[in-house]
């Protein structure tokens, strides 16, 4: 826990009622967070994280966490001799890469991740895909960003047809946090490896979340110039991605955040998950950590 002996009994009190307001609009709604990046492996900030989760349950925010993983499963597949291959920021998962991919998403990394709510006061479940029948899932059809006519063959990498949140909506009535792993199934059983960020921003849709806030190793969006940018719109996220400004593992973290916010998610965040406490800082305060993504 941060040392906070130097502030005053009457500080401390001012600081926590500036919370109330915030505290007042995002009572009983739904924010769904992705969870990645330094925030995941620092153990300093994963505590934070922790905190902040178990603290917005408490005061009546309804948090749903969706994680990723990407560098716990390069690390598995390093031991097996295996050496991950990415195509337009999506992971090329074939059936061996597949099982690693559900043991450490859907175990190890899941299960760290509920420990550590419980452990802050929390009460979180891990879920997958599927779970409750959550996420249905078939083949991604990867066409090139240069040449539409040219399809990738990425592997077993899922694109979503159906989210059916009942199992959220239920784990939420009963005071549970809920922490998913982006796998989902298709109608043969088959299992599916989804970009986390795209899993976050559907979730948020269908749930009709008050916020989608996805944490990140860096300020935000940044020009070319290394600049934060604090606001987009569609009209100004077009002009990134034609520049090439956005490319690699921003490519779904932008689309899925521009997705959500045309479809009603109130308000989209992309935060510097190295800052500590950010969520309770970008929720429960006037500053602001990041990217805001408009819709219009």
């Amino acid at each position: 826990m941060t040392d906070v002996s130097h502030i005053s009994p009457r500080d401390k009190a001012e600081i926590l009622a500036q919370a109330l307001p915030y505290i007042r609009k995002f009572h009983g709604k739904t924010m769904v967070i992705k969870y990645g990046g330094n925030a995941m492996t620092d153990p300093a900030l994963q505590a934070d994280f922790a905190e902040d989760v178990v603290l917005l349950k408490l005061v009546g925010i309804n948090p749903v966490v969706v994680h990723g993983g990407g560098p716990q499963i390069e690390t598995a597949l390093k031991r097996l001799g295996k050496k991950g291959e990415f195509i337009q920021g999506m992971r090329v998962t074939d059936a061996e890469t597949m099982e690693v991919v559900e043991w450490v998403l859907g175990g190890e990394v899941q299960q760290d991740i509920v420990g550590l709510i419980n452990q802050a006061g929390g009460k979180a479940v891990g879920l997958t895909g599927r779970d409750g029948g959550m996420i249905r899932a078939q083949k991604l059809k990867m066409l090139d960003n240069a040449d539409p006519s040219k399809e990738h063959d990425v592997g077993q990498v899922g694109d979503i047809v159906s989210v059916d949140p009942s199992v959220v909506r239920a784990l939420q009535d009963d005071a549970f946090i809920p922490v998913i792993s982006p796998i989902g199934f298709g109608d043969n059983n088959e299992s599916y490896n989804i970009n986390a960020d795209v899993v976050a921003a559907r979730l948020a849709m269908v749930l009709k979340a008050e916020k989608l806030m996805m944490l990140t190793n860096i300020s935000g969006v940044l020009n070319k110039a290394g600049e934060l940018l604090p606001e987009l719109t569609a009209q100004q996220i077009d002009g990134l991605f034609a520049d090439g400004t956005l490319s690699g593992g921003m490519l779904p973290k932008i689309a899925g955040a521009l997705d959500a916010a045309k479809s009603g998610v109130n308000a989209v965040h992309i935060i510097d998950g190295r800052v500590p406490h950010v969520l309770l800082l970008e929720i429960l305060t006037d500053q602001a950590f990041g990217t805001m993504i408009r819709s219009q």
